[in-house]
């Protein structure tokens, strides 16, 4: 059994695309370069003095791909302080570092890190400076790169992550950085983080009002006048409605744009047909392209009846549930795709 279950975790694990090497992995649009964080990065289990330092030694600490979760390569013990929740699997504190260039193409952009998740009390820091604390396990967060960044060395990721608290849950957590991370460059001007957000209050086989919230940040030293273009596409990449809105904006300001675009015979969208339209949001400032996001979206209508409960699309639905947690069994809590 045991021997079954180390080859199936082996197959799993050598079927996850990882990205190494020194620079990188780049899901880039010409205005906005989202670039795969997860490979090449150095770990420790314990908590070194000054690890966040640039000059810190790290070279006899593993190399690990992300997403990585320590705590289900221990071993379990009934003294370990996670208790039967979590398994009994070790906890404790770790250390990450990811030593990276930063190109001279990245000067004049607004440069940040995104992690989807680190289980848990997360600090990171950039060439020594402390960044800021994420202290929950299960939410994404983002911390500004470009004040700190250095052109002409090498640049040091550092992330300390402190699970040593237990128990913390009723469930297993793992322990790590445990979801994907990745760099984003943009513009000074530029769609905010998570800044899209879309509804269709009205849905019917015959039409649909999309409504399109856009944030929209001015990172620069001066005012901006842009367009917010919104174009959206079918299931089979065909637009099927478009708006566009002016903005102007002041200094380090925040505007919001508000759009409703009308699509004529939508395919809704429902368990049986999951069919999914995109939302292509672009910041247009002197008529060059200057940001460009891309949000997955469902046309479909909720509502809910003291007779008749949670109606989709008009019709009644029942809705059943487990309590599934977020782990993948013997590969714990790192979120491989795959699995």
């Amino acid at each position: 059994m045991q021997s079954s279950l180390h080859r199936i975790m082996v197959a799993l694990v050598a079927a996850v695309p990882l990205f190494v090497g020194p620079t990188w992995a780049a899901q880039s649009s010409q205005s906005r370069q989202q670039l795969n964080a997860d490979g090449n990065w150095k770990f420790v289990l314990g908590d070194p003095a000054d690890a966040q330092a640039p000059s810190f030694n790290d070279e006899a600490w593993r190399s690990v791909d992300l997403p990585h979760d320590w705590s289900i390569e221990g071993v379990p013990d009934a003294k370990n302080l996670t208790g039967s929740g979590g398994g009994f699997f070790p906890a404790g504190v770790g250390w990450y570092r990811r030593t990276f260039t930063a190109p001279e193409s990245w000067k004049g952009k607004r440069v940040s890190v995104e992690f989807d998740g680190v289980a848990s009390n997360a600090t990171v820091y950039l060439n020594g400076k402390k960044l800021g604390i994420h202290p929950y396990a299960y939410t994404s967060f983002r911390f500004d790169l470009t004040a700190d960044l250095e052109f002409s060395k090498a640049n040091v990721l550092a992330v300390r992550v402190d699970n040593s608290e237990q128990p913390n849950s009723r469930w297993y957590t793992g322990a790590g950085i445990d979801r994907h991370v990745r760099i984003v460059v943009t513009e000074p001007v530029h769609v905010s983080p998570w800044g899209v957000f879309l509804s269709t209050p009205e849905a019917s086989s015959a039409g649909a009002k999309v409504k399109i919230a856009t944030q929209v940040q001015n990172e620069s030293a001066d005012s901006a006048e842009v367009l917010v273009r919104t174009t959206l596409l079918s299931a089979q990449g065909k637009p099927v409605g478009k708006e566009q809105s002016p903005l102007r904006m002041g200094a380090g300001a925040h505007e919001e744009a508000a759009q409703e675009i009308s699509v004529s015979h939508p395919e809704l969208w429902s368990p049986e047909t999951p069919t999914l339209y995109r939302a292509v949001t672009e910041i247009v400032q002197a008529g060059k392209v200057i940001d460009r996001v891309e949000t997955n979206f469902g046309v479909r209508s909720l509502a809910w009846s003291v007779d008749k409960g949670l109606l989709l699309n008009g019709k009644s639905i029942k809705l059943a549930g487990g309590s599934v947690h977020h782990d993948n069994g013997p590969l714990g809590s790192a979120a491989f795709d795959r699995a």
